[in-house]
């Protein structure tokens, strides 16, 4: 299951990159979905992916959102 909630979130997160303010929201989603080290493997992959475009944002939304998670 826990794969599978990692490449859900992948999905949307592609389908919405168009966009900074869904891609955004998406991605906080996401994480509040995901176990830590799924949350961090989704980091990885958005950075990998999404650096060109997003990269302070995906930072920024992780690191926003990571003390929540404890």
């Amino acid at each position: 299951m826990r794969i599978v909630m990692l490449e859900f979130c992948q999905t949307v997160l592609a389908r919405v990159s168009f966009d900074r303010r869904l891609f955004a929201k998406e991605l906080k989603k996401s994480y509040a979905w995901l176990s830590l080290e799924d949350a961090e493997a989704l980091k990885r992959w958005a950075l990998k992916t999404y650096s060109h475009k997003y990269s302070q944002l995906i930072v920024t939304t992780f690191s926003a959102v990571y003390g929540m998670k404890s």
